[in-house]
């Protein structure tokens, strides 16, 4: 393990500290720990004070993380084709610096954007076009076979994402998901040159406006490592319980969205009401139904008293009768069941070949959980959450969100009940960071793992700013969940993944 740093979660760590590999040297490592029940969390490229060309990439395996590097030329051999978990990270490192992955078997943008370092396009020139960055979409061939498009603009207020599908039929062969029509430089404005520390918080609570508190959480951590700043129990527990709130606002949602997708109405409507209630635990909180301004460097922006912990305690046991039997209703109804089991199925070798994370890797039996496996915050003083039905299909991912509304709805009063004595913190706040020093955090966020990477300069300044939200790991295990599916389970499939365009849209 000499090519690999062990680093804990959420440890500052010296820059000069990560080896720096021979590319051999590092692709022989990379690939022997992915292998191996190894994990990608992390993998991408930044220009050093030198001008110099870096890959950085952190590994989980078992209960460790690792990190290691390699200085990198202007192309390199795809580990792609040996590691299918590697496939989005390395379009993404070479449409961000021009960097070719010689091999890949499936190259294509991410984003839409021209690199940083103003290099050739390495996309336009593989397939001739006269237009940088197009490509074929991949194609069947067949006389029955005809192809749909839907997308990228959508009815109502959906995000554009285009979904191009080749059917016979009704059935599907292939689906193909390109994203990135609304790129909006997120990591580059976190690393502006000049940037106010104080800024940050508020952009990274906006990378993906639903997952505002697993976002702001992670940024904060990060933070609080480099600057060595101390957080509290009190505020520990305060942002454990923000957390959890946000994923059972989004689960319930969610849950009364697939009883909408198959005609299934009364779920639909109370989920919908239920949901509401839910953000609104989050405004009491915060004066924000998305959690917005609670989590900050050093702890919590607002004071939690006795009255705020009351309304929130009284709320849970108020509404957990009504989740338990609408829950009940909906997954024992006949028609449910129909359109819910083995629809859309991602069995556990296609998961762990690509990588899934959160709920949609566990009901594929991926027992991989943060809260469990890193724990952060005050998770380490809450009993873990286990999964029934993990055979990778519609029923699975409902059923595994049904089983987390139920773990959070029991968590919540249990760290309600240690009381809370935090002081919020001045906002805003202002930092020194540690000079030259490496940070990755990693928190189980509703959709699964979310992680914020931070590198810093000989001043102190954040030099490169990683974001990876869940969805770049899931929304290739959607495409295959369409495959020799009927077209018109496309919606349902969706849903039970339920991934975000902007958190991928960085």
């Amino acid at each position: 393990m000499d090519n690999l740093l062990e680093i804990q979660n959420g440890q500052a760590v010296s820059r000069a500290d990560i080896p720096n590999l021979e590319f051999a040297d590092f692709q022989n490592t990379v690939l022997n720990t992915t292998r191996h029940s190894g994990f990608v969390v992390q993998f991408f490229a930044y220009e050093d004070e030198h001008s110099r060309l870096k890959l950085v990439t952190v590994l989980r395996s078992g209960l460790k993380l690792y990190v290691t590097g390699c200085t990198l030329a202007d192309e390199y051999p795809s580990l792609t084709p040996e590691c299918e978990k590697f496939h989005m990270f390395e379009r993404e490192v070479a449409e961000q610096f021009g960097v070719r992955p010689l091999g890949h078997p499936w190259l294509k943008m991410v984003r839409y954007h021209e690199n940083y370092l103003g290099r050739d396009d390495v996309f336009g020139n593989d397939y001739n076009q006269d237009i940088p960055g197009n490509y074929p979409y991949f194609t069947v061939d067949g006389d029955a076979i005809h192809e749909v498009a839907v997308g990228p603009v959508h009815a109502g207020i959906i995000e554009p994402g285009h979904f191009r599908f080749q059917c016979a039929g009704e059935e599907v062969f292939s689906l193909e998901i390109q994203l990135g029509y609304q790129h909006r430089g997120a990591e580059k404005l976190l690393e502006q040159p000049g940037q106010p520390l104080h800024r940050l918080p508020i952009i990274a609570e906006s990378i993906a406006g639903d997952t505002a508190i697993g976002h702001s959480l992670c940024h904060s951590q990060a933070i609080e490592a480099l600057a060595g700043l101390e957080v509290d129990e009190g505020a520990k527990i305060v942002r454990t319980i923000a957390l959890e709130l946000e994923r059972i606002a989004n689960h319930i949602g969610d849950l009364g969205a697939l009883s909408g997708d198959v005609a299934f109405n009364p779920p639909l409507n109370y989920f919908g009401r239920i949901r509401g209630e839910f953000l609104n635990l989050l405004l009491t909180m915060a004066g924000n139904r998305f959690g917005k301004g609670l989590v900050r460097p050093g702890g919590i922006a607002f004071p939690v008293l006795d009255e705020q912990r009351r309304i929130m305690a009284d709320k849970i046991a108020d509404e957990t009768p009504g989740i338990e039997n609408v829950c009940d209703l909906l997954f024992s109804a006949h028609t449910v069941l129909s359109r819910f089991e083995h629809t859309g199925t991602v069995d556990r070798a296609i998961a762990e070949k690509l990588g899934l994370v959160g709920y949609a890797g566990r009901a594929s039996g991926l027992p991989y959980d943060v809260r469990i496996t890193y724990p952060t915050e005050a998770y380490n003083q809450v009993e873990g959450n286990g999964n029934k039905r993990t055979i990778g299909d519609v029923y699975s991912r409902a059923s595994v969100r049904r089983e987390e509304i139920m773990h959070s709805l029991h968590a919540i009063p249990q760290l309600l009940a240690k009381g809370i004595d935090a002081e919020p913190i001045p906002v805003p706040g202002s930092h020194t960071l540690a000079p030259d020093s490496f940070v990755v955090t990693i928190n189980e966020a509703w959709r699964g793992e979310v992680s914020h990477c931070l590198l810093t300069d000989s001043d102190g300044q954040i030099l490169r700013y990683k974001v990876k939200d869940p969805s770049f790991h899931n929304w290739t295990g959607l495409a295959m969940s369409l495959r020799n599916q009927g077209i018109s389970d496309f919606p349902l499939c969706n849903k039970s993944f339920n991934l975000s365009y902007c958190g991928f849209d960085l």
